[in-house]
């Protein structure tokens, strides 16, 4: 089981609560495939909808393939992702009910298949990213004066 990752949602951590994650596989095309083998993507504002009983990728950036012809895919056109029907009906349950958003948080190869980490997140106040940025500043700080001390 060769994981390789190939990019992170770090913006998804810092505005949402991070909740269950899931693995799902996603739709591409040929170019596309190729792409995110050279890591060529951006999940930035990467989220995913649920639409007709399935679930899309939207806004998922995956860049041209420059060896590809001038018929490539489109960088960020909404990609379906590949789950269960059950895991489908339950998530979008979820998102409808509990006000809950999906968001892509990593994108992987596993075995040579490009795989989406997703977890449900619950959007974060002004307030909570102050206190997440001041609580990581002061870890930091802890971490140098033990660096300083052990000296």
């Amino acid at each position: 089981m060769a994981v390789k990752t190939v990019a992170t949602n770090r913006k998804a951590y810092h505005n949402y609560h991070i909740g269950e994650s899931l693995e799902a596989g996603i739709a591409l095309t040929g170019t596309e495939i190729k792409s995110i083998r050279e890591g060529r993507v951006s999940l930035g504002d990467a989220y995913v909808r649920p639409e007709d009983g399935e679930l899309w990728l939207m806004n998922a950036h995956i860049a041209r393939y420059e060896a590809g012809s001038y018929m490539s895919h489109d960088p960020k056109r909404p990609r379906k992702l590949l789950l269960h029907r059950k895991q489908i009906a339950d998530l979008a349950s979820q998102v409808a009910e509990k006000g809950l958003t999906l968001v892509a948080t990593k994108l992987y190869l596993k075995d040579s298949r490009a795989k989406v980490a997703i977890a449900l997140g619950k959007g974060k106040k002004l307030y909570d990213k102050r206190a997440t940025i001041t609580q990581r500043e002061v870890e930091r700080e802890i971490g140098r004066a033990v660096k300083r001390h052990k000296r």
